[in-house]
């Protein structure tokens, strides 16, 4: 992955999300599932100013799913997922996450 632009696909704000951040000064993005934490880090360093401190990933696998269709029954899956949990200095702030 060369382009950082497409590194992180959007940050994961939920109620856990908020949680960690409050405490740990963490901030969770969906990323590209290719990308390594060296690639996570200078993204997020670039796009959004911060220092970050730590960058630990999470693949969360896809659940099976079945449907009932015209034809019958289909068997598929949902796609896999990779998050990143971006650690950053402290006293710094990335301003997606507080806007919703």
């Amino acid at each position: 992955m060369k382009d950082l632009t497409r590194i992180i696909l959007k940050p994961v704000i939920t109620e856990r999300g908020n949680e960690v951040k409050e405490a740990d000064n963490k901030f969770i993005f969906e990323v590209h599932p290719d990308a390594n934490k060296r690639e996570i880090k200078l993204a997020v360093e670039k796009l959004f100013g911060v220092t970050v401190m730590d960058v630990k990933t999470a693949v969360m696998r896809g659940k099976p799913k079945k449907t009932m269709m015209k034809g019958g029954r289909f068997e598929g899956k949902r796609p896999d997922r990779k998050k990143a949990f971006v650690k950053i200095a402290k006293g710094q702030n990335i301003d997606v996450f507080d806007q919703v």
